[in-house]
C-alpha cells in the first residue's frame, strides 16, 4: 500500500544552497537513475507496535525538527537555491508480511533504488512494515542533498527517542542559517584556509598513482570483499597501537596500493564529518565532505605507517569544510597531482538492517570465510580510479571498491582488497592476536 503523510504549518524560506547541497548536486545531477545509489537509506524496529497513523505523527514532528527533510531545490542554470517547504506531503510505502525482518530488507532495497529529483521531489521516503495491523519497523530513505549518513543517524536517534517517549535535544542549526554561515566573512574565510590546504597538498603529490595497464575502453566493476576477520583484528590492530579504527582503515589501502604499483605517496580524497559547528552535531544535512589525505612513504612497515596515518588524517579533517565548486576551479588552473581515489567510511551510519558485531573467533577460522563477489558494472565515474566503501555487514565487515578497469584491472583489484586484509590481519596476529 502506498500513502502519504500530509504537513503543513512548517517553517518556510529561501536561500542559498549550502557547500554540501552545492557539492552533491553536482554530483548527482548528471547521473540521471543512477544518482539512487547515492541515497541515505536506514532502518529500525520499533520497540512496540503503533498504528500507522501514530507514526505519521511522529514523522510529522521529525519534519518541524529538521528543515531538510521538507526542502527543494531550485536551479537557474547557474546558481543553487535551496527552498524550505512550509506544507506538502512525504511519500510512505506500507508492506504488511509476518515476516517482519525480511520484508524490511525488500523494503530498504526497494527504497534505497528509488531516485530522487531534488528539484521536484521532497527529499524524504519513508517505509512502514505492519504485521497484524501494526507497524512493526520503520525505514527512512533522504536524497543525498538531504542528508549524509551522519544526519541519517540523527534521524534515527530522533526517531528512536520519539517513539520512547524521551525529549529531543536542542533544535539544531538549520541549512538556511548554514547557508547564513558559509557566506558571512568567517564562512569565506574559512573556505579560503581549506581550498589553500588543498591546493599545498595537490602540488606535492604524485602525478599518477595507477598506470594505465589495459588500455582498452574501461569498464568499472564493483567488487565486495565480506571479512568477519578484517572486522576482527581492525578493532586489537587500533587498540595495540593506540589509534582508532579509522585510521587502519586508511593506512591500509594506502600500503596496499603501494605494494600493487610501488608509488611510495598515497592521495586520498576521504569523506569526512564536518559537524563542528555549533547546531550542527545533532542536524540532519549534508555536511560531510572530501578531506584531501595525503600519505608519504607508504612502504614502510604498518605500525609506523598506521600511526602517520591518525595524523594526516586529522590535517584532511582540518580543511575538510569549503566551497567545493570554488575548489574545483582552483584546481582546473593549476597542474594538480592525481587526487582520482576516494575512501569513505561508512560504518555505523547507514545501519544495516538487523547488524550484528563478528562473533568472537581465531583470526585463521575468520579468515576462512572471507568471500569476494562482483556483484555490478557502474556507469563510467568521471575523474575516479576507485572509489572504496568500508561499511557494517551482518556479522562482519565489507569493502566495496568500484574501479577504473583500464588503471586497476579485476585481478589488481582482487590483489588491492585481500591485500588490506591481509595487512591488516597479520598485524593483529603480530600483537599477539589469537
Amino acid at each position: 500500500m502506498d500513502t502519504e503523510f500530509a504537513f503543513t504549518g512548517l517553517r518556510s524560506g529561501a536561500g542559498p544552497a549550502t557547500w554540501g547541497q552545492s557539492a552533491i548536486w553536482d554530483v548527482v545531477r548528471h547521473l540521471g537513475t543512477d544518482s539512487a545509489r547515492y541515497n541515505v537509506s536506514g532502518g529500525c524496529p520499533l520497540p512496540e507496535p503503533l498504528p500507522v497513523a501514530r507514526v505519521a505523527e511522529i514523522v510529522r514532528v521529525l519534519l518541524a525538527r529538521h528543515d531538510s527533510l521538507h526542502t527543494r531545490l531550485e536551479f537557474d542554470g547557474s546558481a543553487l537555491r535551496q527552498a524550505v517547504v512550509g506544507s506538502g506531503a512525504v511519500p510512505a510505502v506500507v508492506r504488511s508480511s509476518p515476516e517482519v525482518l525480511p520484508a524490511a530488507y525488500d523494503l530498504y532495497h526497494e527504497l534505497q533504488a528509488e531516485p530522487f529529483d531534488p528539484l521536484s521531489e521532497l527529499p524524504l521516503r519513508v517505509g512502514l512494515v505492519t504485521s497484524g495491523g501494526l507497524v512493526r519497523y520503520a525505514v527512512f530513505s533522504l536524497s543525498h542533498t538531504a542528508s549524509d549518513g551522519w544526519g541519517l543517524r540523527n534521524l534515527l536517534a530522533d526517531f528512536s527517542a520519539l517513539l520512547a517517549g524521551r525529549p529531543l535535544g536542542e533544535v539544531p542549526l538549520q541549512p538556511l542559517e548554514e547557508a547564513g554561515f558559509q557566506t558571512s566573512e568567517r564562512g569565506r574565510r574559512r573556505d579560503a584556509a581549506a581550498r589553500r590546504s588543498w591546493l599545498a597538498k595537490l602540488d606535492r603529490g604524485p602525478r599518477r598513482q595507477f598506470p594505465v595497464r589495459a588500455p582498452a575502453a574501461p569498464t568499472f566493476p564493483n567488487a565486495v570483499l565480506n571479512s568477519p576477520a578484517l572486522a576482527l583484528a581492525m578493532d586489537r590492530v587500533a587498540a595495540g597501537l593506540a589509534v582508532n579504527p579509522a585510521a587502519v582503515l586508511l593506512a591500509a589501502p594506502a600500503a596496499a596500493a603501494c605494494r600493487l604499483t610501488g608509488v611510495r605517496d598515497a592521495v586520498f580524497q576521504v569523506v569526512v564529518n564536518n559537524r563542528f559547528l555549533p547546531g550542527l552535531a545533532g542536524g540532519v544535512n549534508a555536511v560531510a565532505q572530501e578531506g584531501l589525505f595525503h600519505l608519504a612513504g607508504t612502504h614502510e612497515p604498518f605500525p609506523g605507517l598506521v600511526r602517520r596515518t591518525f595524523g594526516a588524517a586529522l590535517s584532511a579533517q582540518r580543511h575538510a569544510y569549503y566551497d567545493k565548486l570554488a575548489l574545483d576551479r582552483d584546481i582546473a588552473s593549476i597542474r594538480a597531482c592525481d587526487h582520482s581515489c576516494f575512501v569513505n567510511d561508512t560504518r555505523g551510519l547507514m545501519p544495516i538492517l538487523g547488524y550484528t558485531k563478528p562473533a568472537p573467533a581465531p583470526l585463521s577460522e575468520a579468515r576462512s570465510r572471507t568471500t569476494l563477489t562482483w556483484p555490478v558494472e557502474h556507469e563510467p565515474r568521471r575523474n575516479t580510479t576507485f572509489a572504496l566503501d568500508a561499511q557494517d555487514a551482518e556479522g562482519s565487515l565489507e569493502l566495496a571498491m568500484t574501479a577504473d578497469s583500464a588503471l586497476i584491472p579485476r585481478q589488481d583489484m582482487a590483489r588491492f582488497l585481500y591485500g588490506i586484509e591481509e595487512l591488516v590481519v597479520d598485524q593483529a596476529l603480530a600483537l599477539g592476536a589469537d
